[in-house]
């Protein structure tokens, strides 16, 4: 038996394709600035802690504000539900731009300090806890449901865009004017997608549904307690979030950490890195921009754990490709899969879930691929110390695919198929 997830309520009025949805549009865009803005903030702090600071105080000020969006990522999508995913992304936005335009202006009249920036870190960790669940729970809420591997595509692509432009951008910000006009360029950008924000039309929920999100019958933590049980009971979001948990370890230690100390232990050096993380980057967005003009790929269960072993495969690969043009191309294949995977994953897990339980279903896989995800780092650097980067790459390919292969073990996940 193939189970095909339930398509969004007809209201009667057939809407476009997502990429020709002005509403989507509207949204894409918003969240495409947000994240350039994004970029901008962690190049001008990383800047800033680096003139002010030591090396040690400079990875406590980039580290630090993964403390409070660790702790309060739950709280988030339990907010998300019950305020509203847009009213949520539009206050933390603002509030991020608030911060940032506010250090900017102190900037201008003193000189940065560690501990500013720390509180500076911590605020923003801290509003990040709130927007990323919110953001994340928007799709379903602004198209159809048959439409939400498309989103997931041009998601990707805002992502990869952010990746390539924001950096840039915020080291000519920084080289023509200090931290203080990168700053002020990041906060600009959340400025920018404040208005794309309040003009996204939200689809209306159901009775149960509004009254869940407008009404909340319970304090916040029965309401959270609620979005665990809804994902535990439920047939596809349970087996889901173990995939996404156990593959992201295995997953973002050696795409991060890991290929830093393989491109030393090579000889590589910073730019055969370059080129090893920009065909990473190509190959995402190539799985991205598939999702994206394809809009559906058929018995989808069963390709996202099919591509995340192939991308498990490739990262064991990649340590002993010899050479840079090598590497390269084994990185273009990890995206191309892992990417379509995780692209696949999320429109599964917001077609899946259901609407009065968005904001904390996906604040739970957040939580996995944000927060909990990015403690490997240190065992990855530990053990590629005591052992080297090829049997690292392996056990971390292993575990990328347990993930793939607990997803494989459960029927109603490996039988899903997104709506038509």
């Amino acid at each position: 038996m193939t189970l095909t997830l339930p398509a969004a309520k007809d209201t009667g009025n057939p809407r476009p394709p997502a990429h020709r949805d002005g509403n989507v549009l509207r949204w894409l865009g918003a969240y495409t600035a947000s994240m350039i803005g994004d970029s901008v903030y962690y190049m001008a702090l990383a800047w800033a802690a680096a003139r002010t600071g030591s090396a040690s105080q400079t990875g406590l000020v980039l580290a630090v504000g993964s403390i409070p969006r660790a702790v309060l990522l739950l709280g988030g999508g339990v907010l998300a539900d019950r305020l509203g995913p847009r009213r949520v992304v539009v206050a933390s936005d603002t509030a991020r731009c608030l911060v940032i335009l506010g250090l900017a202006g102190a900037l201008l009249l003193t000189s940065p300090t560690v501990w500013m920036l720390i509180a500076v870190a911590l605020v923003f960790g801290a509003v990040d806890a709130l927007f990323l669940p919110a953001v994340g729970a928007l799709p379903p809420r602004i198209t159809a449901a048959s439409q939400l591997a498309r989103v997931q595509g041009m998601r990707g692509l805002a992502t990869r865009t952010a990746n390539v432009v924001g950096a840039p951008l915020g080291g000519v910000a920084v080289a023509l004017g200090g931290p203080v006009l990168a700053f002020a360029a990041a906060g600009v950008l959340f400025a920018v997608s404040l208005p794309l924000l309040l003009a996204v039309r939200m689809n209306p929920l159901t009775a149960g549904d509004e009254k869940t999100e407008t009404e909340p019958a319970g304090t916040a933590w029965r309401d959270l307690a609620d979005g665990l049980r809804h994902i535990r009971r439920h047939p596809l979001l349970g087996p889901l979030m173990l995939v996404v948990a156990v593959s992201e370890l295995g997953f973002v230690g050696p795409l991060n950490l890991g290929l830093i100390l393989l491109s030393e232990e090579r000889g590589w050096g910073a730019s055969g890195m370059g080129w090893v993380i920009a065909a990473f980057g190509a190959g995402a967005g190539g799985s991205a921009l598939l999702l994206a003009v394809r809009g559906r790929v058929p018995r989808a269960g069963l390709v996202m754990c099919l591509t995340v072993l192939v991308g498990a495969a490739a990262i064991a690969a990649l340590a002993y490709a010899p050479s840079v043009p090598l590497a390269a191309g084994v990185a273009v294949l990890v995206g191309l899969f892992a990417g379509l995977g995780g692209a696949l994953c999320g429109a599964l897990t917001q077609t899946a879930a259901d609407p009065a339980y968005l904001g904390r279903v996906t604040s739970v896989s957040t939580l996995f691929t944000h927060a909990l995800a990015p403690l490997s780092y240190p065992a990855t650097g530990a053990a590629v110390a005591l052992w080297g980067t090829g049997p690292v790459f392996v056990a971390s390919a292993a575990l990328c695919a347990a993930g793939a292969v607990t997803g494989l073990a459960f029927v109603p996940l490996r039988r899903a198929e997104l709506p038509r």
